[in-house]
């Protein structure tokens, strides 16, 4: 892990030796300039990282961009699917979406946007679907994502800690996710959330909160959806 998140992490009780990555989702000032989010993500630790195309006009720029097989450091890669500004129909985005099979391991997509799940079966293991947060009308709790687990059966599990506990700050909600589908745990997303509901550095208060959920993890890369917190 670099210096950097070393220093992010002193005195903390988590541990900073763990696999611990960053998602490019928070990189706005470097969003269209994808060597330059890499380098950026590569600062933070050359582990793992997770490639956000949240909106779907920035897929092509990283098929393009991955397609140029650029040396990236990480052993583990995700890449984050569109969940917004969608214009194209789930085959269509799906045909789009395999052509990035071969550079990760993991593709993560919400499935509050899922329509027809039967598209992303080509996806395979590859496909990771998120827990949402309190904002989406679907997605959120073990019942509602079990429903589309039953559609997709290879797709594995993208663990949002913080998005669980917009739904339940007494984590019940976390545990009862991870009881159901740790068997597909690929990796977490950590972070805190603001009173919008945005992703924001972890704060004292939440990683004392979360460290008991946490320590459920420890065999899968964590990605920061914020950066790293502020000496």
């Amino acid at each position: 892990m670099t210096v950097v998140v070393q220093r992010a992490w002193r005195g903390s009780a988590l541990p900073y030796h763990h696999p611990i990555g960053a998602s490019t989702g928070y990189m706005v000032d470097l969003r269209d300039d994808w060597p330059a989010q890499v380098a950026a993500a590569r600062d933070v630790s050359a582990f793992a990282a997770e490639l956000s195309a949240l909106s779907e006009n920035q897929l092509e720029p990283l098929i393009d961009y991955l397609s140029t097989e650029p040396e990236l450091p990480f052993r583990y890669l995700s890449i984050h699917g569109p969940s917004k500004d969608r214009a194209s129909d789930e085959e269509e985005l799906v045909d789009r979406l395999c052509k990035l099979v071969r550079y990760t391991d993991a593709i993560v997509m919400h499935p509050d946007t899922i329509e027809d799940a039967a598209p992303y079966r080509s996806l395979g293991r590859k496909l990771v679907l998120e827990n949402m947060d309190a904002r989406k009308g679907s997605g959120k709790t073990s019942e509602e994502l079990a429903t589309v687990f039953e559609q997709l059966p290879d797709a594995g599990f993208c663990f949002d800690i913080a998005h669980a506990w917009s739904i339940d700050p007494d984590m019940s909600v976390a545990t009862e996710l991870l009881d159901d589908f740790g068997d597909r745990l690929r990796h977490v997303h950590v972070s805190s959330l603001s009173d919008e509901l945005h992703h924001i550095p972890l704060t004292h208060e939440h990683e004392d909160l979360f460290r008991p959920v946490l320590s459920r993890c420890v065999d899968v890369p964590w990605i920061l959806e914020a950066p790293p917190r502020a000496m």
